[in-house]
């Protein structure tokens, strides 16, 4: 049997070898196949027959295996109806794919889901923003709002784009949205009707691409590196199938946590030229590069490129406020859509961040969010080393690494059982969703020694499981 214990593991020997048998059963094993005897099992492997009985008793309680008095231990073989019944107890529980609606609910039913790491999160900055603003808006947060949002909010943004280069009146160029999602979806529903191009990055955020799927256009990607999108193949892609629009991830990429170089932006505008094409800009994470940043929006002045950005992720997961910084005739028709959808945003939560942006800690609580992702990021970097990987590029700022494992990462992410903001397989991340041996690691993950054990752990089980023969009898 190619599998070997690791002992002094949090893991105790008995689940090391039923997550072994699980995944090995599930890559190459058919039900009915002879399993090795107790004994057997325990001298191949160097574990006590106790610990062989407690790994095979464990499978044997999830179906997986059973036993046959006098005969031994067999894969288990369902019934078409015990089939049936049992899968969909199975997929309300945990589907054979993770797919993003699997993501979606294991972050979602995550009590714990503040996207970034609690620890990193200044509570009492939101709360003392929270008392001031229920003290002094009185009955006006009684009403719907204005459709474009909190205008003392708005003309704070203008300001602070103005500082970045990028002119954005807060009357007729800037629309506040409920999060980036909303903001996207608005654009998205504009832009796009049945059967239009659209270009996108490989690797890009996963739930991009469920929502073009329900737009049902034509999904293109084009590779991602480190100072950008690959040139040559977005300009094939413009010429071959003329895109109505592209979307890109400038600053602080995710999941790579790379940012745009002023070489490619230049490229990416005058292709858009060239080719007609508009640009979605997505801004979402830029706020944790510490340097001034290369943004589309800043070249283009806002002709072709519509800015989305937000403050969830900075500042509290449930202050879902975000605003796009469009062109004057553009952001009209994106108000009638917001209208549409819902009328107005949240002014509560619209005033609650204005107060954090212009009550002064704001600036205090970023640098100190720069310094812990620094930190994480570079003991996850130092924790992947150990284990022999390396990203292809390092990040540039962020919360996330992407790194090659060498193994598919979607059996790697189930084995580690982790809430989905922290775990997140390469598949995702691709439009086409094929298997990937890339995975998004939250960089929290850096000190948690638990974590690296166990990770370690499945990881060389991944790897055993990889190269070893597929016969059932080389168990």
């Amino acid at each position: 049997m190619d599998w070997e214990p690791v002992r002094g593991s949090d893991v105790t020997l008995s689940d090391q070898l039923v997550a072994w048998v699980q995944q090995a059963l599930h890559l190459r094993y058919r039900g009915g196949s002879r399993l090795p005897s107790v004994r057997r099992l325990a001298q191949s492997t160097g574990v006590s027959p106790h610990t062989v009985v407690a790994a095979y008793e464990k499978l044997m309680a999830l179906g997986l295996v059973e036993s046959r008095p006098g005969s031994g231990f067999f894969v288990r073989v369902l019934s078409p109806r015990r089939l049936r019944s049992e899968s969909l107890q199975v997929q309300k529980k945990e589907p054979c794919k993770i797919d993003v609606n699997w993501m979606l609910n294991s972050f979602m039913g995550n009590s714990d889901n503040a996207g970034i790491p609690r620890q990193w999160l200044d509570n009492d900055m939101i709360l003392a923003a929270l008392r001031q603003v229920s003290r002094s808006a009185g009955s006006s947060l009684l009403g719907y709002g204005h459709s474009h949002g909190y205008r003392p909010l708005r003309q704070h943004i203008a300001g602070q784009l103005e500082d970045s280069g990028i002119p954005a009146d807060p009357d007729t160029q800037l629309l506040l949205c409920s999060g980036v999602t909303q903001a996207l979806d608005l654009l998205l529903r504009h832009w796009l009707r049945p059967g239009d191009a659209v270009v996108v990055e490989d690797p890009a955020w996963y739930l991009l691409f469920a929502r073009l799927a329900v737009v049902d256009v034509r999904v293109l990607s084009v590779p991602r590196r480190a100072d950008g999108p690959d040139l040559a193949v977005l300009e094939q892609l413009a010429h071959d199938h003329r895109p109505r629009l592209v979307i890109l991830n400038t600053v602080v990429h995710n999941p790579t946590g790379f940012s745009l170089s002023p070489a490619v932006a230049h490229g990416i505008l005058t292709l858009a030229q060239t080719w007609d094409f508009h640009i979605i800009e997505d801004d979402t994470y830029s706020e944790l590069h510490a340097h001034p940043a290369c943004r589309l929006a800043q070249l283009d002045q806002l002709k072709r490129v519509t800015l989305v950005g937000g403050y969830s992720k900075v500042m509290a997961a449930g202050l879902r406020v975000a605003y796009m910084a469009a062109a004057p005739e553009l952001l009209r028709s994106l108000v009638n859509l917001k209208m549409l959808a819902g009328l107005t945003s949240p002014e509560l939560s619209e005033r609650v961040i204005h107060r954090v942006l212009v009550d002064g800690p704001y600036r205090k609580h970023l640098d100190r969010l720069r310094r812990y992702a620094d930190a994480d990021r570079q003991r996850t970097l130092e924790q992947l080393a150990q284990l022999g990987l390396t990203p292809d590029a390092p990040a540039q700022a962020g919360m996330f690494v992407w790194v090659n494992t060498g193994v598919d990462t979607e059996s790697l992410v189930r084995a580690l059982g982790r809430p989905g903001h922290l775990l997140v397989p390469g598949a995702l991340f691709s439009p086409q969703q094929q298997p990937s041996t890339y995975m998004r690691i939250n960089v929290s993950l850096g000190d948690d020694a638990p974590f690296w054990s166990d990770f370690a752990s499945c990881l060389a089980t991944a790897r055993r499981i990889a190269t070893s023969v597929p016969n059932a009898e080389a168990l």
